[in-house]
């Protein structure tokens, strides 16, 4: 049987290959919106690209969660609920400006034991690492988890990583942690963001940058030109 495919379909195929696990109303915000009715204009196309085999679909969720072809998460698996929680971040970040260079489950060290933040990205021009804390850990787990960012900061590794600026000093991401509990684990070597969600640490740096334009104004070097300045 031959079909074709519209440059749509092939975006939304590479999202849920890149998420590993997308609901049908992220699919709606991210690909039907401008449709009407967006929702069944969503569920015509997804119907079709599931009958075609080009994705696969878990219904032990509702809305319906669409899965790669490949995928070797089980349809009942907690895992999906992470692979959501980190889409759901994505899409905060969409309501302020696109995320580039994203990267689901990063391994930037390449190797086993290394940091594996949920999600890298460049959000408004700095670079990010961002990890997801949908259970709480224990306040020695915490620092052992930042304890191996300030190791792959001494190895110097990352700043041969494919997305740092080739006419600019390399600029290692900042890490943000999003939980809902406030942990001590503190570094002198990288800059750590502990928020609810990027909806809070917008807020936290408009009211950060309006108070140093107040006071006088801050050169900070990044990778493009500011830091963390996400106004």
């Amino acid at each position: 049987m031959s079909f074709r495919l519209s440059q749509r379909d092939k975006d939304i195929i590479a999202f849920i290959h890149q998420f590993r696990a997308v609901d049908r109303d992220s699919l709606v915000d991210l690909f039907f919106k401008q449709l009407k009715p967006p929702v069944n204009a969503c569920n015509s196309v997804m119907v079709r690209l599931y009958r075609l085999g080009l994705i696969e679909r878990t219904q032990q969720y509702s809305p319906t969660v669409y899965l790669p072809v490949d995928a070797k998460i089980k349809k009942n698996s907690q895992k999906i609920l992470h692979f959501l929680s980190i889409l759901e971040i994505y899409k905060q970040m969409c309501t302020y400006s696109a995320p580039k260079q994203v990267i689901v489950e990063d391994k930037p060290t390449g190797r086993k034991g290394g940091i594996e933040p949920d999600l890298f990205c460049i959000f408004k021009g700095s670079p990010f690492w961002i990890e997801i804390q949908r259970n709480q850990y224990s306040e020695q787990k915490m620092q052992a988890k930042i304890n191996l960012y300030e190791e792959f900061f001494f190895s110097d590794e990352w700043k041969a990583l494919h997305w740092q600026p080739e006419d600019r000093v390399a600029v290692f991401p900042t890490v943000i942690l999003i939980t809902s509990v406030r942990y001590a684990a503190k570094s002198d070597h990288i800059r750590i963001i502990q928020v609810g969600s990027i909806h809070e640490l917008m807020e936290k740096y408009k009211s950060s940058t309006k108070q140093q334009r107040e006071e006088k104004p801050i050169t900070q070097s990044s990778f493009g030109g500011i830091r963390i300045n996400l106004t």
